[in-house]
């Protein structure tokens, strides 16, 4: 045994117990410290929403609620069976609260029907008109009248799917509900969240979550009686999915009619009403608790939702206190362990127990019990490449210079504008070999994939790659990043996967221990990635056809970042038509993609334009030094 060997040995044989005995010891605590009751509690229309609340024994103080709203299941059921530790982080239940949660309605144990992102009421004139909003507000009403030894206010926090909810009760809010701090909110599901991004369905994602998610639950049921996962015949997820040939076949043979969000996506394929509808924020008027939104910029699923949520709170609203928080994390990273590092990237920071320790804590505590004191920055913002936080009074940062990276012959990448008159690159994509999204065999979806090494990418002769000379001077980026290509395909339609990477000097060294065997000299770091789906580049809801061999613009946003490229480095641009099987295919043909058969998807000539009358770019807002 090696000492590489025999130190990552150790360092499992000491962490693994030491963990499991604070999960011990947290399980302990609830049980010791906090009683257990279970309500139905009734809302307006009569839907009954089963509850699960623990309260402190310790009758001294009076406490507020802490709330959580879950699709999920508030397992374990039965006033005596416990959850292993409550709120969003043990020092939570430890400050004493009384924590609250709720299956939503149609979930689980509540009666009533599930609706995925139930869409806002407008007119409440009738008590059958209801939505989360009314829920959450019924449940708090319920809460402060019947629950002894309450302190008269409440707070809602949620990650994902229960950020939807946190983010939701703030519409027509309860007097009594003082803070909401909604954690990668579910926010739009066909331009950046989840199941869509740039109207491109994320397949992976929609599939096996869909699966089980969305089976129909006919009367209130617990999870042992709930549907399994679904067993992958292929394991290889991007052999399986390039074998079943197409969306359309993979519904056809796996789930027929039987799930209704995939009867939706096919009734729906562009932005309509029922995808705007979903759309939560445009109600985000006159909000009144205050609101601390976190996010993290590597989240997979939601990192549209918490940047999207926090702006438009910050547009819609004038007095009220709203603060964004975003740290280097995966979904959930800020809570589900100490953020230390992601991947194959350190931070050399514990990033996530400054979030826990610094803000949420102390926003709770301030807002509900009027405890301490919290100022925080109008934005918290971990920039990674150079691994600090930063405070700013604006996001993004008013203190920004808009600078374009321009597309260059010969894969260069420069800040100059190409001079010449007659330049670009022309290749053939063809979905019957896409270029998949990650290096590598996987039986599912990786975390990872946000910020891995990309250097698999760039040996394809498919993807479009362009890097800057060595930097230098470091250079931050502050914001939403904007693609703005010059392009035409032979075909009449295509996705464009625009990802914004970061080359470490050749002579990085690896990390130690290495388990993985990590070249880290030349590594490229994907620091923002992401797709649209071409015949949404004038409009999501009006879908146009790309005019075979006609130059078109093809502009639109890629998701904020805060990430210094450090002197040495290299800025690197990758260009490509297909994020397999992460995004569907597209058969670079205008038409509906849910309606496509295998023989509908072709091979297209593309170019990517770089010239003085065509120049393609990509503009960055650099953070004044």
């Amino acid at each position: 045994m090696n000492f590489k060997t025999l130190l990552l040995f150790w360092f499992f044989a000491i962490s693994v117990p030491l963990f499991a005995q604070q999960q011990s010891s947290d399980s302990a605590y609830v049980r010791d410290h906090y009683t257990k009751i279970e309500h139905l509690i009734p809302m307006r229309d009569g839907v009954k929403l089963f509850t699960a609340i623990y309260i402190p024994k310790d009758q001294r103080n009076a406490y507020p609620f802490l709330i959580n709203r879950t699709p999920y299941t508030v397992s374990p059921y039965g006033e005596q069976e416990y959850k292993k530790s409550l709120g969003n982080f043990p020092e939570m239940m430890r400050r004493g609260y009384i924590f609250v949660y709720q299956d939503v309605r149609g979930k689980w144990m509540s009666e009533g029907n599930f609706e995925d992102v139930r869409p806002q009421q407008t007119d409440y004139s009738s008590k059958q008109n209801v939505d989360e909003s009314t829920d959450i507000y019924d449940t708090i009403d319920w809460l402060i009248k019947n629950i002894k030894n309450n302190n008269g206010n409440a707070g809602l926090y949620g990650i994902s799917y229960p950020g939807f909810y946190a983010t939701a009760s703030l519409v027509n809010s309860h007097p009594a509900l003082k803070a909401v701090s909604p954690q990668a909110p579910v926010t739009d599901w066909f331009i950046g969240d989840d199941f869509h991004h740039g109207g491109a369905l994320f397949l992976m994602d929609a599939f096996r979550f869909m699966s089980t998610f969305g089976v129909p639950r006919p009367q209130p049921i617990t999870p042992d009686k709930g549907p399994k996962g679904f067993q992958f015949p292929i394991k290889d997820q991007y052999q399986f999915y390039l074998q079943e040939g197409s969306v359309k076949n993979l519904k056809d043979k796996y789930f027929a009619d039987s799930i209704k969000f995939w009867n939706d996506l096919f009734a729906h394929p562009d932005y309509d009403n029922f995808w705007q509808s979903r759309v939560v924020t445009k109600h985000l008027h006159e909000v009144k608790p205050a609101v601390m939104v976190v996010g993290g910029f590597f989240d997979a699923e939601d990192a549209y939702g918490a940047l999207h949520t926090y702006k438009a709170i910050e547009k819609q609203n004038q007095k009220n206190k709203n603060i964004l928080v975003m740290g280097p994390w995966f979904h959930g990273g800020w809570v589900r362990g100490d953020g230390s590092s992601f991947g194959d990237i350190s931070f050399n920071n514990k990033t996530s127990i400054t979030y826990q320790q610094s803000l949420e804590l102390p926003f709770f505590e301030y807002y509900l019990k009027g405890k301490g004191e919290f100022s925080p920055p109008e934005a918290t913002i971990f920039l990674t490449g150079s691994n600090e936080w930063k405070n700013f009074t604006a996001w993004p940062p008013r203190d920004v210079t808009t600078r374009n990276l321009y597309l260059h012959p010969n894969g260069q990448l420069s800040f100059e504008k190409v001079q010449r008159t007659d330049s670009w690159d022309e290749y053939i994509s063809d979905p019957s070999k896409p270029v998949p999204f990650q290096d590598g065999v996987w039986d599912t979806r990786s975390r990872e994939y946000m910020i891995d090494d990309q250097r698999f990418a760039a040996k394809r002769p498919d993807v479009m790659t362009y890097q800057t000379a060595v930097l230098t001077d470091n250079i931050t980026v502050t914001g939403p990043v904007i693609a703005n290509l010059i392009v035409t395909t032979t075909g009449t339609d295509a996705d464009y996967i625009v990802k914004l990477i970061d080359v470490f000097p050749e002579d990085t060294p690896n990390p130690e221990p290495n388990p993985n065997q990590t070249l880290m000299g030349g590594y490229q770091m994907l620091v923002r990635g992401e797709i649209l789906r071409g015949k949404y580049r004038n409009s999501f809801s009006h879908p146009e056809p790309f005019v075979p061999g006609e130059i078109t613009k093809v502009n639109y946003e890629l998701p904020d970042i805060g990430h210094t490229f450090k002197k040495g480095h290299r800025i690197m641009i990758q260009i490509q038509h297909s994020w397999f099987p992460l995004a569907d295919r597209n058969p670079q043909k205008f038409m509906n993609i849910y309606e496509a058969g295998p023989a509908d998807f072709q091979k297209a000539t593309h170019r990517i334009f770089h010239d003085v009358y065509n120049s393609s770019y990509i503009t960055l807002p650099v953070l004044a030094d």
